[in-house]
């Protein structure tokens, strides 16, 4: 078998190719979708304060966030073993572009009053979320499903590099498209909703092209749902290797969304951290961009030896050395000086936790039966994600403090709370060295 050295970084876009025609459509959809998600996602926060919101305001959107990416995925899943994944994932295409159309009109609608109660426009950031993230939380399950029933066991990782390679690529795309706009533009906001424009643009061709090129007639569909028997019983027949990875991937997801939605305020308002290449003199939101894209060219380049090894050297160790990336980045980021290099280099370390990400796709799915993928992927987030809730709003807490309704004042830590994040970050680290399982196809 090849070894990680020899690997050349364009096989998994050509291993899409050699994959049933479903995966290909698949990609394509994920990378529209994510062009959309990455042009907007990591901005929102910035957006969000541009538009009035607070420090805790902020971590109350990532709360919210938290709260979509627990209850969507079971359900999406369990609907996409039901009625097969074309018809799931145009209904949640629908959805997402909905989103990026509520994020876009925000400013527009303004202050307003809803039966005597204040409406500030940031409200309807949250009311997008919840349409916007239909497609990534909801379709989760679907995409699981696709890639387990259309790849052999020992090549899972491999298949979901192909398919994370390519929808990365937008990860990389979306934030360098998205600092060309807004370094074009008068304002922030009015830069961002030009970025919201094309993130619609982005969304309806997605679920276009996936509706009528996506072949249904290969879709396995499973057992009717019957109601919360059935969660208790998706969850209770989680296979017995995936426990150790839950508890883990839960403490390190857990800390990562303490300070997630953060980020962007360090390089932006925190630290101000901008930069000069090629004559141009980068603002931070700019500079925040690009700092998005080397992170991505990081992810993109060491996916795919990373699966690679991963079938030498097992999936655990991969796994790990991702979650270890998530825990040590935080600490690192809020104690750096305001260096435009260093900040590159932290961003480029970043890079590396997605390096573990198909290594660690597998591992979830990989112990599924057939036609089960779905719901195996979406009982594991749903746990997680559910645990992982209140995580963004305690960072925002310990971030920017609060105004009690007393009127008293708690004040903040951005230090406090990155290193807290990264020491619960830390324990899942430990946790999963000690207890993870191998899938056996990888053992």
């Amino acid at each position: 078998m090849s070894g990680a050295g020899d690997v050349d970084l364009l096989n998994p876009f050509r291993q899409l190719r050699a994959f049933p025609r479903d995966v290909l459509v698949l990609s394509l959809a994920m990378f529209a979708f994510s062009l959309g998600f990455q042009m907007t996602g990591r901005y929102l926060p910035e957006y969000l304060t541009a538009l009035g919101a607070s420090a805790f305001i902020v971590g109350l959107y990532g709360t919210l966030g938290n709260v979509v990416g627990a209850v969507y995925p079971y359900p999406g899943g369990r609907l996409s073993d039901r009625i097969g994944s074309r018809v799931a994932l145009t209904l949640f295409g629908v959805a997402s572009s909905l989103g990026f159309l509520v994020w876009l009109v925000a400013p527009t609608v303004g202050t307003i009053q809803i039966v005597g109660v204040v409406v500030d426009p940031w409200v309807w950031i949250f009311v997008g979320l919840l349409f916007a993230q239909a497609w990534k939380s909801f379709g989760l399950g679907a995409t699981f499903a696709v890639v387990k029933q259309a790849v052999p066991p020992g090549r899972l990782a491999r298949g979901f590099a192909s398919t994370e390679v390519f929808r990365r690529t937008a990860f990389l795309l979306g934030p360098l498209l998205a600092a060309g706009i807004l370094y074009g533009a008068v304002t922030f906001t009015a830069g961002f909703r030009v970025i919201l424009m094309v993130a619609v643009g982005a969304g309806v061709l997605a679920t276009v092209a996936q509706h009528r090129l996506y072949d249904a007639s290969e879709d396995t569909i499973g057992d009717e749902f019957t109601g919360i028997t059935d969660v208790v019983a998706d969850l209770r027949g989680l296979p017995s290797t995936l426990r150790p990875l839950l508890v883990a991937d839960t403490l390190v997801r857990f800390a990562n969304g303490m300070v997630y939605v953060f980020f962007v305020l360090v390089v932006t308002q925190l630290r101000e951290v901008g930069a000069s290449a090629f004559g141009l003199s980068l603002s931070p939101p700019v500079f925040f961009g690009v700092l998005l894209a080397i992170e991505m060219v990081v992810a993109l380049v060491s996916m795919p030896p990373a699966a690679r090894l991963a079938e030498s050297v097992g999936l655990k160790p991969v796994v790990a050395l991702g979650f270890a990336v998530y825990a040590i980045f935080p600490v690192l980021l809020i104690l750096a000086p305001a260096d435009p290099l260093i900040f590159g280099l932290l961003f480029a370390l970043s890079g590396l936790r997605f390096a573990g990400l198909p290594a660690h796709k597998a591992l979830i799915v990989g112990p599924a039966e057939a036609g089960g993928g779905g719901g195996v992927s979406g009982s594991y987030y749903l746990v997680r994600n559910a645990v992982v809730i209140p995580s963004a709003a305690l960072g925002g807490l310990l971030y920017g403090g609060v105004t009690l309704p007393t009127g008293v004042a708690v004040g903040g830590d951005p230090i406090l709370a990155f290193a807290t994040a990264s020491a619960i970050g830390l324990i899942g680290v430990a946790y999963f060295l000690l207890f993870g399982e191998e899938y056996d196809a990888y053992a």
